[in-house]
């Protein structure tokens, strides 16, 4: 599901402002193990709810909730952590095929992800590859590119980030978790 313009450009541009100011680290996964060091290749951020992002999990948060009301209906009891992406540069950027739904092995306590929101920090034309792609059945969907667009999705939805071929994409990702599903 996509949402255009939920945030203006000027939210959009705070948001960037935030996000490149953050120590970027090379992403990792959980599970770890052999053969995954080829999965992803991102920089990340944490963007820690704060005094400074406050107004920005408080937005989100309404966005989320009314998405969750209208189209998914999930039990969640809160958000996780944002996570500020940076696909491009010298390390290129992709991420393969997966899920995002379960517990963060880092916080063990945390309920799961169930519902994957990503907000399109970037400007479609700044980039090429680098398409969000959501596979629930046979049918491959690609997400819209549009600045300021929100795409939600359930956390167990088969998706990927196909490699960038030249610019830079920022995305600002974020989960809601709640209860086991049943």
């Amino acid at each position: 599901m996509a949402w255009p313009g939920v945030f203006n450009a000027a939210e959009l541009d705070t948001i960037v402002r935030l996000g490149d100011g953050l120590a970027m680290e090379k992403a990792e996964l959980s599970g770890g193990g052999a053969g995954y060091e080829n999965i992803r290749a991102t920089k990340v951020a944490w963007v820690a709810r704060g005094p400074e992002t406050e107004m920005l999990y408080q937005r989100m948060e309404q966005v989320i909730l009314d998405i969750n009301a209208r189209y998914f209906r999930f039990d969640l009891s809160a958000l996780a952590t944002f996570q500020y992406a940076l696909y491009g540069g010298p390390e290129g950027g992709h991420f393969d095929w997966h899920k995002d739904y379960g517990r963060d092995p880092s916080d063990p306590g945390q309920e799961p992800r169930k519902l994957t929101i990503s907000l399109q920090l970037s400007d479609g034309s700044d980039y090429e590859g680098c398409d969000l792609q959501l596979r629930a059945g046979h049918q491959i969907d690609t997400a819209p590119r549009e600045r300021g667009t929100v795409i939600a999705f359930p956390a167990n939805v088969l998706h990927q980030v196909t490699p960038i071929r030249s610019g830079i994409r920022r995305a600002l990702v974020a989960w809601a978790v709640g209860p086991e599903f049943r």
